[in-house]
């Protein structure tokens, strides 16, 4: 099944349609092909993101039999700043190098990178492992507008953010943000001021299971986060 939304949906006259492609072909292409059939759909055909079973995707990964291919473009908000890479939240393990990949640039001569890992240890409690769950289509909204933020305060050439939700094992990474400036000074500082903001304002929990019992962290004693 293929999902359009918003401004796909009217240029598609349709939300949805079932549609058969050969085996092995990527959603990509499943796009391109779309772009010939339907004309009205060719003037978004840089701009737009995959989902496969409400998780975004690559272009070059390819769907099964029976998968639920979503293309979406460009969320409320604004176009996206050239500093912009991916903002992403998903269940897979986070690919740390991958993302300092993604942001590296002739033009950066620092690259800093922030890593959230789940520590066995926690006030004197032995953790088992945590579990992350997220609004997430305001959790998104509220990771690209922190990091056009960040780019509007300090020259950077590049940052991406990737948060995983579901169950975190001990060792294993639950955020990671990568920032690429021309100098080290606005990419430490973009990427803590990235870390902090999200910390404060994006709908994400996390739960803790210990020893003994369980409990969702900060939801006892934080306060609703300041809007700027």
């Amino acid at each position: 099944m293929l999902k359009f939304f918003a401004t796909l949906r009217e240029r598609a006259h349709t939300a949805e349609m079932s549609h058969e492609f050969p085996e092995g072909i990527t959603v990509g292409e499943i796009w391109a092909s779309l772009g010939n059939e339907i004309p009205a759909l060719a003037a978004h055909r840089d701009r737009v993101a995959f989902a496969v079973n409400h998780e975004y995707v690559k272009p070059d990964y390819r769907p099964r039999n029976n998968d639920e291919v979503a293309f979406i473009p460009p969320v409320s908000g604004g176009a996206d700043a050239p500093w912009m890479g991916s903002i992403s939240i998903g269940h897979d393990p986070i690919d740390v190098e991958e993302l300092e990949q993604e942001v590296a640039n002739p033009a950066a001569g620092a690259i800093v990178t922030f890593s959230g890992i789940t520590r066995r240890d926690n006030v004197g409690r032995r953790v088992l492992r945590l579990e992350y769950e997220a609004y997430e289509p305001m959790a998104l909204s509220e990771m690209r507008k922190l990091a056009r933020e960040s780019g509007q305060r300090w020259e950077i050439v590049r940052i991406a953010i990737r948060h995983r939700i579901g169950v975190v094992e001990i060792g294993e990474t639950s955020v990671a943000i990568a920032v690429a400036a021309a100098h080290r000074a606005e990419a430490f500082e973009a990427c803590r001021f990235a870390i902090d903001r999200l910390k404060e304002v994006v709908p994400i929990w996390k739960k803790e299971y210990f020893e003994g019992g369980e409990v969702w962290i900060g939801c006892q004693t934080s306060h609703p986060p300041e809007l700027h």
